[in-house]
């Protein structure tokens, strides 16, 4: 092996030893909600008093729970409690508190309600009583990425692990203060299971049983087959995995004073057994802190001694040209598909030499079109065009997205070619093309009836949360809309064109973009005015495509005899008149026209104007798979006008509007937002 080679392979060593160190570190969540305060107003200061006051100025009792305290006067009294999972020590218990404040204050810049986290610790504030916000039922789901196979056995055994610390966590005389259980059990096939279930200390015997009990059927909904899961919620929480990830608990664990206060007194020696259980117990940790650090440090000096080569090798190379750099950086970009590359030749037999008959359609960034493989399968191939600066760029992020991704409702990346200037994307076929090209054909779109096209909301609905929740990374994919529906030959939806798709890290919940790209009427409002994106963006957009599958008609151009209105306008005011029959599409079922207004409910509670008040899409499958949840009353949606004009107008700012072909600018001013607020589904 040659130095070059050895180098890299030892800086790929580095690599490694970091990533799986950091993927292996304490996650954390946030969850914003409520309304915004401004700054510098009572409420803040009241937050600024009692966040500190949390973990300083009063006593964790048993070094596990810190009761709910509140500050301020009634109408800016703000209510914190913290809650720390029942093996952590009082110091380690205050640190987790004081990192989820910063952690909070980070995330979450002024909301008057929010909830964070790590695994060891879970904070809350808000304007409203614990007892109150409770009621809001907001819960972070955890779900590992490992798989079991027979879950049937695997499951039967964990519920009865939970059931038994449900109990004794509720019941426990010994852990009346505390709350908390922990236990393991063993799987078949020898897979052990290891989990924790805890309730708030103020929760009497049957509150903890009815939370557990919820928390536990609440799980099944989002996380099954996998090998680690819980649910966290203000009041209780559960975590199981097939590792330890909890410390023993100790007989008897005083509670931590407040910081500043004289320490205890030395107690008297005590008796013979007491003493023995407590040495086991210290020294314990103390072997357990002697063999991490033999561990950690030399990891550690080796590791920076690899870094340290690396960056001297880096710096004293020689330099190369510009072009074959950059050529080798998309080559290494791209090594985790390489086994799905084509080369050009393949594909340019496959398509007949790219003629006009074989040439689906034009899409923003390229053309593409149908192909058949040697194997005879047949593919769809997108073709970026060589003078698309950003073809380059969205060509690397689709290729590196996709491959990461597999659902049913998401179209599948069968590989990519990268040579000869040429970037091109291989997918699967799909016969019946896209969602646009049925819904706004007068004729074709008699071919979608209600149960169809319910059937393709639902798909895109489980493709997004795919995206937001399920998958490896956070992905929110900007660029929802009827034309990147693809429908299969039995008229399944497939997401397609991830080239504007961002990545987020685990606990991001809201990024901003430089520039912004997409389809004027698909982008939600803080996202076209201000670069500003998150989950509920995409929640925007699919209320849009909910409302145009009700329809029949696109977005921007609904027309009401002579006139042509905004869809998202002329849907409100029908909506809000009980004239809902004057938006539905005529060849749509009379005898469903409940059902079908419900969606629009639900369309309607997707497109308002402020994205706290939309839905996530969890909330939104509930909504669409059961006819009891009731539905919140929806406030005015975004870009709502009164008379007939261009969506354009409602735009603020001189953002650059990219739609693939060309640009549009706005120097309008910013459309009014409605204050209200609406009664809030629990976030994840």
């Amino acid at each position: 092996m040659s130095t070059q080679r050895m180098l890299y392979f030892l800086c790929l060593i580095t690599c490694f030893l970091i990533y799986q160190a950091t993927s292996e570190s304490d996650f954390n969540y946030t969850i914003c909600t409520g309304s915004d305060f401004a700054p510098n107003s009572t409420y803040e200061a009241n937050l600024n008093a009692i966040l500190p006051r949390l973990t300083s100025n009063t006593k964790i009792d048993y070094g596990f729970y810190k009761y709910n305290i509140s500050y301020g006067q009634v109408i800016d009294r703000v209510y914190a409690t913290g809650l720390c999972r029942g093996d952590v020590a009082p110091k380690a218990c205050r640190s987790c508190l004081n990192d989820t404040i910063s952690l909070l204050k980070k995330q979450c810049p002024h909301k008057m309600d929010a909830v964070g986290g790590f695994s060891k610790c879970m904070l809350h504030y808000s304007s409203d009583s614990l007892e109150r916000f409770r009621e809001s039922n907001v819960r972070v789901f955890l779900c590992s990425d490992d798989r079991i196979t027979d879950w049937d056995q695997y499951s039967n055994i964990l519920n009865t692990l939970l059931s038994r610390l449900r109990v004794k966590a509720a019941t426990s005389d010994s852990n009346r203060n505390r709350k908390f259980a922990e236990g393991n059990a063993t799987a078949p096939g020898s897979q052990p299971i290891y989990a924790t279930v805890q309730c708030s200390p103020d929760l009497t015997v049957p509150e903890c049983n009815d939370c557990l009990t919820g928390a536990f059927s609440e799980l099944t909904k989002y996380c099954t087959n996998n090998s680690g899961g819980g649910v966290i919620k203000v009041s209780c929480n559960f975590r199981y995995e097939n590792y330890s990830f909890y410390q023993p608990i100790a007989d008897a664990i005083t509670s931590l004073s407040p910081l500043g206060s004289p320490p205890p007194a030395l107690p008297p020696a005590p008796s013979t057994t007491t003493n023995s259980s407590a040495t086991t117990y210290h020294h314990g940790n103390s072997k357990r802190s002697h063999a991490i650090i033999d561990i950690i440090v030399p990891t550690v000096a080796f590791v920076g001694l690899l870094i340290f080569i690396c960056m001297i090798y880096l710096r004293v190379r020689k330099p190369t040209a510009k072009h074959v750099e950059s050529k080798s950086i998309s080559e290494d970009e791209t090594k985790e598909v390489e086994s799905s590359q084509f080369d050009f030749d393949t594909i340019k037999v496959a398509t007949n030499n790219f003629s006009d008959a074989n040439k689906l359609g034009q899409g923003g960034f390229g053309p593409v079109y149908k192909g058949r493989l040697l194997d005879e399968q047949e593919v769809a191939v997108k073709r970026l065009s060589s003078n698309s600066g950003q073809g380059d760029i969205e060509f690397k992020n689709e290729v590196l997205l996709m491959a990461r991704l597999r659902h049913r409702n998401l179209v599948k990346l069968l590989g990519f070619c990268f040579e000869r200037k040429e970037r091109l994307l291989v997918y699967e076929f799909l016969p019946n093309k896209s969602l646009d090209y049925f819904l706004f054909d007068p004729i074709k779109r008699t071919q979608l009836d209600w149960k169809t096209r319910y059937k393709i909301i639902e798909g895109i609905a489980r493709g997004l949360l795919y995206l937001h929740e399920d998958s490896q990374q956070r992905i929110i994919h900007r660029d929802l809309k009827s034309s990147n529906i693809l429908l299969d030959a039995d008229m399944n939806p497939k997401i397609s064109d991830f080239g504007l798709a961002r990545l987020f890290v685990v606990d991001q919940t809201h990024a901003n973009a430089s520039k912004i790209v997409g389809t004027l009427g698909y982008m939600a409002p803080e996202y076209a005015r201000h670069g500003k994106f998150s989950m509920k963006s995409d929640v925007f957009s699919f209320g849009v495509i909910i409302l145009e599958m009700i329809s029949g008609h696109k977005i921007g151009g609904f027309r009401d005899g002579d006139n042509v209105e905004h869809l998202l306008s002329f849907a409100w005011k029908n909506w809000r008149k009980g004239a809902a029959a004057n938006i539905i599409d005529p060849s749509l079922n009379d005898a469903l026209r409940d059902e079908i207004v419900r969606c629009m409910h639900i369309g309607l509670l997707c497109v308002q104007e402020r994205d706290t008040d939309r839905p996530t899409l969890a909330s939104v499958l509930l909504m669409l798979d059961s006819y009891s949840f009731a539905l919140p009353v929806p406030l005015q949606p975004a870009y709502f006008m009164d008379n007939c004009c261009s969506v354009e107008i409602q735009l603020s700012g001189c953002h650059s509007v990219e739609t693939g072909s060309k640009d549009q600018k706005s120097d309008c001013a910013e459309a009014s937002v409605n204050e209200a607020s609406i009664s809030s589904l629990y976030p994840r």
